[in-house]
């Protein structure tokens, strides 16, 4: 019998962790700071994941023994080598029997629609869209990581945010309620203190600004509801460019599900990148269940266990 397993789903702002039963039930969770893979910093990723774990696994029945499997879905892991060196640095702190890393997106899916066929799009810190065809050919779009992409993700907009600041103070752009927001949740006065404030500020602070774009839109300012516009074109895009590849063409009957922080039921982000849909990808349809990464790791780590049983036996 499989006993108990662990699914993990790090992202770039927090990293959340369900330990379950055989039978899928929860038995305890917990929630630490992000742990999205960095180039570089394997072993930071591995310490918090590992933290999390560790708090998790300490609320439940001590008799139990140890987990039988684990699984990670990791931002930042879309690359080989990490992946594995990741596993590794995991399987050193003795979490659990087998250690299985995966991309956060790979256990969005898993959640979504199971082994069927769909697509996921994630907005948090990030972003990302993958995807499984019919025949079960599974593909990635996005997800190249802050540097040079997560177009409409959490970074992408605050970054762009800060921006329009700056060229606003100028005079080059309109006068925008974005000013005083971002000010007031940076807990700054002047705008020049936002130089160094963001030169320094961690990628959750940076992305912690995105929310505030969002309020501003809702309340009316122009130049934030442009740029959440532009962010929900560049999410779109994402899953048109996986509906042509896998489902033949954008036209085609395809489930699509919407995930992270950003793309919350009734966020405004997510209202704009559902109304776009219909007329980008009129062959989509939106998975009203809202998907809990972790719940996916926990389905990947039961799986994971079952094959290792049977390779045992």
């Amino acid at each position: 019998m499989i006993g108990h397993v662990i699914g993990v789903d790090a992202g770039g702002s927090r990293t959340r962790v369900i330990v379950a039963d055989a039978a899928g039930e929860t038995l305890s969770t917990a929630e630490r700071e992000g742990a999205a893979i960095k180039p570089g910093e394997i072993d930071r990723s591995a310490s918090i994941i590992a933290a999390a774990v560790r708090d998790a696994l300490a609320t439940i029945d001590p008799t139990l023994g140890e987990p039988r499997a684990l699984c990670a879905g990791v931002a930042g892991a879309g690359r080989e080598n990490e992946r594995r060196a990741l596993a590794e640095a995991l399987h050193a702190e003795s979490l659990a029997e087998e250690v299985l890393v995966l991309t956060d997106a790979e256990i969005a899916l898993s959640d979504a629609f199971g082994d069927e066929a769909g697509i996921v799009l994630i907005a948090g810190t990030g972003s990302i869209a993958y995807g499984r065809s019919p025949s079960g050919t599974l593909e990635r779009v996005g997800g190249w990581g802050p540097t040079i992409g997560d177009e409409g993700g959490g970074l992408w907009i605050a970054r762009r945010a800060l921006s329009i600041v700056a060229a606003a103070t100028d005079g080059r752009e309109p006068a925008t309620a974005l000013v005083g927001a971002i000010l007031t949740a940076a807990e700054l006065d002047d705008v020049e203190a936002l130089i160094p404030w963001a030169a320094g500020a961690t990628t959750s602070q940076l992305a912690s600004l995105a929310p505030v774009v969002v309020a501003s839109a809702e309340a009316g300012d122009l130049r934030a509801n442009a740029l959440l516009g532009l962010a929900a074109e560049e999410l779109v895009l994402h899953v048109r460019t996986l509906a042509r590849a896998l489902f033949v063409d954008e036209r085609a009957a395809v489930q699509v599900a919407l995930g992270g922080g950003l793309l919350e039921p009734g966020s405004a982000l997510r209202k704009r990148v559902e109304h776009r849909l219909k007329s980008a990808v009129p062959g989509s349809k939106v998975h009203g269940v809202p998907i809990v990464a972790a719940r996916g790791a926990v389905r990947r780590a039961l799986h994971a266990g079952a094959v290792a049983e049977e390779t045992a036996g």
